[in-house]
């Protein structure tokens, strides 16, 4: 008897996951999918070691700015494993600004505008050799393009990037935009919009066998009606998707997990929300809650079924402006191998680790531009073989490493 090829095998497993979707999701327990992704419940205290410790120089390793002139780098993110065009241990970053007017000379006279960028640029470990993975039609795209810090690899090599897109740069005209589903060779495969999905503004994903969790943070709802006052409508979601080797990701489940982040449109900035978000190890997903200046937790962020209200629990708060602590508008947030929070300041230029248990273990600048770094950071992640923090400078639209 003849046996069925594996890739037919594989398009009816996708059939009767379209035919069941939710449903499937719906069955998986929060024990389970803490067994899957290979978490451990349970709570986590200090590091001995701040991981940042023994890192003390800075080091640019290359400009961000692809061939059409895209600025303001937001997103960044380090590719797990070889596929299509992505390289292990490659960076990728994406550009939420276009180029923008230039002069006589062809060179940019602003930095565009927000909300307009359209590529995805991936860098080699050491920042040499840049290659555009993706460059995006504006017409293909309800609103534009706009690449937001929501950048994740996925594990059958699909990319995940949000966009939200404004057609002058200005909050009057953005939309609620789309995640931007790219297969490996940088094509447009699908957009998960609609439904809780409203100003996708970071993410992060896990990943086990055929299963990924994604977490996506929200800035929209309610904002630009309410501008410029801050309104309590940020969210985080959890997208369940099914990732097969060679098929486009299949979403299970969408599920709005907290709700009650603070978030307000700014001239500067188009919108200040919720903004870098990890999982931890123990379940646990934190969030950079930039207008207060602090870090939410959200517990049981793989299983939970009702949304934390109130922005989650706060991990850690306090800026350097009241004395309290060493955060300042937070922006990128990573989790580091000890399993402490690392957020990039946008109020200033400085790194600062905090442990599961709240204690802001270090913090170091890492960018002086500007006068004192001062909206210049934003999306952060491990460097290859933790040999560091990898992240982007709006300033002067660069990739550095603290190493």
């Amino acid at each position: 008897m003849r046996e069925e090829p594996v890739v037919e095998n594989r398009r009816q497993c996708v059939s009767n996951l379209r035919g069941r979707g939710r449903r499937v999701a719906a069955a998986a327990t929060a024990a389970g999918l803490f067994a899957l992704l290979g978490l451990a419940a349970g709570p986590a205290g200090a590091s001995a070691t701040p991981f940042i410790a023994p890192f003390t120089q800075t080091t640019t390793l290359a400009s961000t700015v692809p061939a059409n002139g895209d600025q303001n780098p937001y997103g960044i993110v380090t590719v797990p494993r070889s596929v299509g065009k992505l390289r292990a241990g490659d960076t990728l970053v994406s550009n939420f600004n276009n180029e923008g007017p230039t002069d006589s000379s062809g060179n940019p006279t602003s930095g565009g505008n927000q909300g307009e960028g359209t590529t995805i640029v991936e860098f080699n470990p050491d920042g040499s050799n840049p290659q555009l993975f993706a460059q995006l039609d504006p017409a293909d795209f309800p609103g534009g393009v706009g690449l937001t810090t929501a950048l994740s690899v996925l594990s059958n090599g699909y990319v995940v990037v949000g966009n939200l897109p404004t057609t002058d740069g200005t909050s009057a005209t953005a939309t609620a935009g789309a995640l931007i589903v790219l297969d490996p060779q940088g094509h447009v495969a699908e957009r998960i919009s609609g439904g809780p999905i409203n100003g996708p503004w970071d993410s992060t994903s896990v990943s086990r066998g055929p299963l990924t969790v994604l977490f996506v943070t929200n800035v929209l709802n309610g904002t630009v009606a309410a501008s410029p006052n801050t309104v309590d409508g940020g969210t985080v979601v959890r997208i369940v998707l099914f990732t097969l080797p060679g098929l486009r990701p299949i979403v299970l489940s969408e599920q709005v997990i907290a709700t009650g982040f603070a978030e307000r449109t700014d001239p500067a900035a188009l919108v200040v929300g919720p903004t870098g978000v990890g999982l931890g190890a123990n379940g646990t997903l934190y969030v950079a809650d930039t207008v207060n200046s602090r870090i939410a937790a959200i517990p049981d962020a793989l299983g939970r079924l009702t949304p934390a209200t109130g922005g989650g629990q706060t991990l850690t708060a306090g800026s350097v402006t009241n004395m309290q602590g060493a955060l300042n508008a937070p922006l990128g947030l990573t989790i580091a191998p000890n399993g402490d929070v690392l957020t990039a300041n946008g109020g200033d230029g400085n790194l600062v680790e905090t442990a599961p248990n709240g204690t802001q273990m270090a913090q170091t600048t890492i960018d002086t531009n500007n006068g004192n770094g001062a909206g210049d950071l934003f999306g952060l992640t491990l460097a290859p073989r933790n040999a560091g923090v990898l992240f982007v400078d709006d300033f002067d639209n660069t990739l550095r490493l603290l190493h």
